[in-house]
């Protein structure tokens, strides 16, 4: 497969699975932004989004004030943000426009129905669109172009290089997600244990639709070491870390068999395997999650590299 073709479908997996991302931020700070402040304390739902996403710098760039219309904004409809739900629904149907004799119709007909949908969102008025109506539009609508790919899609390397994005981009979202709430959210370290902890944590669990899934693995009291193993170390939970690099490695792996070499990328990625399997919650707690999470957030895009440079600048062979 040419390194240009790979390169878009690479591309297109991880902006579908980027704009599910900022759907699902959106939704925590919405959720979060209910709770009354009766703390007196200084409460940061909206900036903690931004910040988990990324996109901080440029929204105070343009916006200033962190009022939930600005986010909102910010992150759906604006095409300055490029990790914007509308810029990246854009760019992964051009990347999909690109290579559509590589698309099944299946699937090329999903991306191009979320463009039109979307470009008629940013001509409505905005006060007849809810939030909860964003994002329950981006959930459907990209988990219908993951499965159309999923059903229809040659099992080729084509097939590979799609997943490979999906899996390091889900790596990176579950990373960020979890971490906007137990670094940026809580206000102090006095609220831990508290009805306000407690609740954040049953938003991001129901933000992550992974609230059933996580009290079939492990019912009873909603703990942050339950979710950080769930989140983190869990192999059954379709979300975790663990699970996406897994996913991540199985793809490489299949690109080495049909390729007839193993590269540093299929090295990288079983190191960073390797190393969560044998961690614990207690390793994660005792290094500090935010400091943990930003350590993976890192190392995630240092596979992302590794597998650009070997497969994606030049004609893969």
């Amino acid at each position: 497969m040419l390194s240009r073709t790979a390169e878009n479908l690479f591309w297109m997996a991880r902006y579908i699975e980027r704009a599910e991302t900022n759907a699902r931020l959106l939704e925590v700070g919405a959720r979060n932004a209910l709770i009354p402040n009766t703390s007196g304390g200084f409460r940061t739902e909206w900036d903690s989004v931004l910040q988990a996403s990324g996109s901080a710098e440029g929204f105070y760039e343009k916006y200033g004030d962190v009022v939930e219309r600005n986010v909102e904004t910010w992150m759906f409809f604006d095409h300055d943000n490029p990790s914007s739900v509308a810029s990246c629904i854009s760019q992964a149907r051009e990347n999909g426009r690109i290579v559509r004799t590589a698309l099944t119709s299946q699937v090329w007909d999903a991306l191009n129905n979320a463009f039109s949908e979307i470009r008629a969102f940013g001509r409505t008025e905005r006060s007849k669109i809810s939030l909860s109506d964003l994002s329950e539009w981006t959930l459907r609508t990209t988990a219908l172009v993951r499965g159309s790919a999923l059903a229809t899609q040659l099992r080729n390397d084509g097939y590979d290089f799609t997943n490979i994005g999906h899996h390091l981009e889900r790596a990176d979202s579950t990373a960020r997600l979890l971490d906007v709430k137990y670094y940026v959210l809580l206000p102090q370290a006095s609220f831990v244990g508290s009805g306000l902890d407690n609740y954040q944590w049953r938003t991001l669990l129901r933000a992550m639709s992974a609230h059933r899934a996580f009290s079939w693995a492990y019912g009873g009291e909603i703990t942050p070491p339950k979710i950080v193993d769930f989140l983190v170390l869990n192999r059954a939970s379709p979300r975790s870390l663990l699970t996406a690099l897994e996913g991540a490695s199985e793809h490489l792996d299949r690109l080495a068999r049909g390729y007839g070499r193993s590269t540093e990328a299929q090295s990288q990625v079983r190191t960073l395997v390797g190393e969560l399997a044998e961690m614990t919650v207690d390793d994660i707690f005792e290094e500090g999650l935010h400091e943990f999470l930003t350590r993976f957030i890192g190392d995630t895009a240092g596979l992302a590299a590794t597998v650009h440079a070997t497969y994606l600048n030049g004609d893969v062979r």
